[in-house]
């Protein structure tokens, strides 16, 4: 069964993606600075991640969208790697603390930012094959991350709540 295209598109809602993208590093840190320490480890109600795990997961996120950001754009319609077992990386995110999550997520989206900036409208509409989802474009690779962002923004904005 093929999965949506973008199954974050509702939490765009039309907001342009690069803005998106472009403020969510400030973003992160301003919930961060709203978090006092203790509550960083802090296990929500529903036994989802804490605010700590989800700006590891988005670092590692970012670290996954970069390379196929690359391939989309070098490549000829290049197989992506599907989306990786996000519970099998979280495991090991006990060793990681906020400060280092914000630090690689806002250095790796600020390179792929500057990625994004030479883009030319021909370069949005490069086709890659996501072996879960079909075929996708660039644009459609960084509506993805401005969609997953926004996500996982609501999710840190209730838990600083």
């Amino acid at each position: 069964m093929q999965m949506e295209l973008n199954p974050y598109a509702k939490f765009q809602a039309g907001r342009d993606p690069i803005e998106i993208i472009s403020s969510t590093p400030t973003q992160l840190t301003k919930l961060a600075e709203r978090l006092p320490a203790n509550q960083l480890a802090l296990r929500p109600p529903q036994g989802k991640w804490n605010a700590r795990e989800i700006v590891a997961h988005l670092a590692d996120c970012e670290l996954v969208f970069s390379l196929r950001l690359r391939q989309t754009l070098a490549d000829d319609h290049p197989t992506l790697q599907p989306f990786f077992d996000q519970d099998r990386w979280a495991a090991r995110y006990a060793n990681c603390d906020m400060a280092s999550a914000l630090s690689l997520f806002g250095a790796t989206r600020n390179w792929n930012l500057l990625l994004l900036a030479g883009v030319t409208e021909a370069e949005r509409k490069r086709p890659a094959s996501h072996p879960e989802r079909g075929t996708v474009t660039l644009w459609m690779i960084v509506e993805t991350m401005a969609g997953h962002d926004l996500n996982h923004l609501q999710q840190i904005e209730r838990l600083a709540g």
